[in-house]
């Protein structure tokens, strides 16, 4: 007895003798990927970042001796500014920069900063003089400061003090 298996074989092979194989087509998976797009300038770009973050003399805006500082990140309420510069944070730590030149207050500062983040410090209190002695450069401390405390990315706010605590001549800078 023959297997009807058999016969089905014979019928399809005979159906499908005229019949060329198709190429096939690559599937999504197996296709060529396109190498990753890389921005022309982006090493450039990087670099030029970086050395004007390291650029002591970066400060943004140039400011008078007695011009209040005020900063604050995206998504910080005004109220958190308000008390802030109203004194009502408990200063945990302070740094007074006074008689130091903007290289050694930036080290100075930076690893203050590092050493409250470190403790987890709230708020801390950083003195750098009203820049009265500066003559035509202005308050060259401040400047220095007020550059340096917007680009740590701990930093929440910042404002200048209360006229006991220092006025314009020292900040209140509230930490992540």
């Amino acid at each position: 007895m023959s297997n009807p298996g058999d016969d089905d074989s014979r019928l399809f092979r005979e159906a499908v003798r005229g019949a060329k194989t198709l190429r096939a087509e690559p599937r999504a998976g197996q296709r060529k990927r396109r190498p990753p797009a890389r921005a022309r300038f982006a090493r450039a770009d990087r670099a030029a970042v970086l050395a004007e973050s390291l650029d002591a003399t970066t400060y943004g805006g140039a400011l008078e001796t007695g011009d209040e500082l005020r900063f604050r990140r995206a998504g910080v309420q005004d109220a958190v500014l308000r008390r802030l510069r109203r004194g009502e944070y408990r200063v945990e730590a302070e740094i007074d920069l006074h008689g130091l030149t903007v290289a050694e207050a930036g080290a100075e500062l930076r690893a203050f900063l590092a050493a409250a983040i470190a403790r987890d410090l709230r708020c801390v209190r950083i003195v750098h003089g009203k820049g009265l002695r500066s003559g035509q450069r202005g308050p060259v401390l401040k400047q220095a400061v007020n550059g340096l405390l917007r680009r740590v990315a701990a930093v929440v706010a910042f404002t200048s003090a209360r006229q006991v605590d220092g006025g314009t001549g020292a900040v209140y800078v509230l930490l992540a």
